[in-house]
């Protein structure tokens, strides 16, 4: 399931990335890989805040839905 749909606070495992050569260069380059842990903080409007690797991150509602969990 696309990432948007996960819930708050639960750490969920990157199955798959999606999209385009150059959003998926772009999730890599932001510590969205494949196998790595990922978990909602916070929604803000249309952005999610994503702890990543230790970080927080933001990412847009679209962007969102090219992670599957």
């Amino acid at each position: 399931m696309p990432l948007i749909y996960a819930e708050a606070g639960q750490t969920q495992i990157i199955r798959k990335i999606g999209g385009s050569p150059e959003v998926k260069k772009h999730l890599e380059d932001l510590g969205f890989n494949v196998g790595g842990q990922v978990s909602i903080v916070s929604s803000l409007g249309e952005n999610l805040i994503v702890k990543v690797k230790e970080s927080r991150v933001a990412v847009s509602d679209e962007l969102a839905r090219k992670i599957m969990i």
